[in-house]
């Protein structure tokens, strides 16, 4: 169980986060434009409301439903749409008109979506022009388990990405997709930064290298993380009610801790890719763990938490490795392009030259150490305890 104290730091970092811009993200406005058969229409309305109601239905519906023979009737609706969308039942040839119809979607400036249910686009009868054919999604089986997520992913690749969040709070079909999409981003971010500050210090309690400007730094991000989680399942936006809702949810201090503790005695020497690999899985077991609590109430045992942070542990390892693969082959094209700037020295080069030059002055000052000496006189006097790795200098050479 989290300690009062863990609570007490959690908070006082969470004060300070700004939440405004993410409550109006959540309640801007959104208009889907349904257009084609009555029966796809069906279909598209019903899995896109598939999902958790657990705070209720957030309202209104972005949704407007119309039969593509009274199109006319809701042209003003359809101008004014975030995202089109326009069902095919395979079961309902088209006409002449309603094909030459769609084909001329690619026209429109407005994202669009054509869905066929009942079945599959590449071998049905129906053809559109070949760019439409990238913005078909088939559902051949609208009861299979995989069709609400199916067409989850299809519409929100389509709609504007700063109104995902405003269409999960309203269609619950899309919830499962967005959060999980939320849950890689952000780990996947965290763990981007924990590489790129190299979290030099530590945790005093477990040894781990982290400091703690990063550790806020990840925690704020894990915070806003639950917050959209939070809005996205219908969750009224109170943030701080939020928050302390979900604190003794996901423990103390958002489960830092219990990824440090997994990880100990499984890496022999802490570098580079422990630490990513630390902020990589304490988010994504944060995003798990919350995501049970917003999707279904369960409020998961400490036994659960283990081992969902054991299995984001490997995760985030194995994230930790393609991060660092892309960061050192990013290092090797940018040491390369350096060479053809003959002109231009890098960084290291103009510290050499520093070090030359007072080297040089040393030779007329010899009752005074040159800066090498003077650096080389500091780090003999450092200890075995410097918090500073070996192995980060060696990740990062």
């Amino acid at each position: 169980m989290p300690k009062w104290n863990d609570f007490q730091n959690i908070w006082t970092t969470l004060r300070e986060v700004d939440v405004t811009a993410v409550r109006d993200e959540a309640e801007k406005t959104l208009n889907i434009a349904c257009v084609g058969h009555q029966d796809a229409l069906h279909t598209i309305k019903q899995l896109l409301h598939i999902g958790s109601e657990r705070y209720g239905p957030v309202s209104p519906s972005p949704l407007t439903l119309t039969p593509i023979s009274e199109t006319q009737n809701a042209s003003q609706s359809i101008q004014n749409a975030d995202l089109i969308i326009l069902g095919i039942d395979a079961n309902t040839p088209l006409t002449e008109a309603e094909t030459q119809g769609f084909q001329q979607l690619n026209q429109l400036a407005t994202p669009y979506l054509v869905v066929l249910t009942n079945g599959d686009y590449e071998s049905s009868d129906i053809h559109l022009l070949g760019v439409i054919d990238h913005h078909v999604c088939s559902i051949p089986d609208p009861s299979a388990l995989d069709a609400p997520d199916h067409l989850a992913e299809a519409v929100l690749q389509r709609l504007p990405v700063e109104i995902h969040l405003a269409a999960a709070r309203r269609l619950p079909g899309l919830r499962a997709t967005f959060t999980r999409e939320s849950i890689n981003n952000t780990s996947l971010t965290n763990g981007t930064y924990a590489l790129v500050s190299g979290l030099p210090q530590q945790i005093p309690i477990l040894g781990i290298p982290f400091a703690a400007a990063d550790i806020i730094v990840l925690t704020k991000n894990q915070a806003m993380l639950v917050y959209r989680m939070a809005l996205a399942y219908g969750a009224p936006p109170d943030f701080q009610s939020r928050m302390r809702e979900i604190i003794p949810v996901v423990g103390g201090a958002f489960l830092w801790r219990q990824a440090a503790r997994s990880l100990v005695g499984m890496i022999p020497f802490w570098g580079l890719a422990p630490k990513v690999a630390i902020a990589y899985a304490g988010t994504y077991a944060t995003g798990i763990v919350a995501w049970r609590w917003y999707s279904t109430g369960e409020l998961v045992s400490a036994e659960q938490v283990k081992r969902i942070s054991q299995e984001a542990l490997t995760l985030g390892r194995t994230r930790a490795k393609e991060l660092i693969d892309r960061f050192q082959e990013a290092r090797k094209t940018h040491g390369t392009k350096d060479k053809t700037k003959g002109d231009t020295p890098n960084l290291r080069d103009r510290v050499k030259r520093l070090f030359s030059k007072n080297d040089k002055n040393d030779e007329t000052k010899a009752a005074k150490p040159g800066m090498r000496d003077r650096v080389k006189r500091l780090f003999s006097k450092r200890g075995s305890s410097d918090p500073i790795s070996t192995s980060d200098s060696e990740q990062l050479s």
